[in-house]
């Protein structure tokens, strides 16, 4: 495994986000496994919130779902990422806000959101959506 995912997977389980993870996993009945560059993947998780096809805490991916497409994976690893950037648990109101502040300038609880940005929008599924001051006005 490469050096920076090797750091990156040692600074979650410092700042306690991965342990998070792995509870949030657990209390969702969710079966875990090794995924790519430290990543674990959680499939099956059990609740409607949050409402995503997955979500990341510390390097723990978790989804409903019982397989993930290599682009997402490679999404919700720059998810981890991020939470190594972020110190951990800040992570969780730093994104609420970016989210909505995309919600009040785009619509959309991603397109504007500065993290979701950053993992790369298409590769998380999201639309891009323009803010509502470059959207054209129909009709004349």
């Amino acid at each position: 495994m490469n050096r920076r995912f090797r750091f990156r997977r040692a600074a979650n389980y410092i700042n306690l986000a991965t342990p998070l993870g792995l509870l949030i996993s657990v209390i969702g009945g969710a079966t875990r496994q090794s995924g790519p560059n430290g990543l674990i993947l959680a499939f099956g998780y059990r609740y409607r919130f949050p409402i995503a096809g997955a979500f990341t805490v510390g390097n723990v991916v978790v989804t409903k779902r019982d397989s993930l497409s290599d682009r997402l994976i490679l999404h919700e690893g720059r998810h981890a990422t991020q939470w190594a950037w972020c110190v951990g648990l800040p992570m969780l109101p730093l994104y609420l806000l970016a989210m909505l502040v995309s919600v009040a300038v785009c619509g959309h609880q991603a397109s504007c959101n500065v993290f979701e940005r950053l993992a790369n929008l298409e590769d998380g599924g999201y639309p891009r959506v323009p803010p509502w001051w470059r959207r054209s006005r129909g009709g004349g």
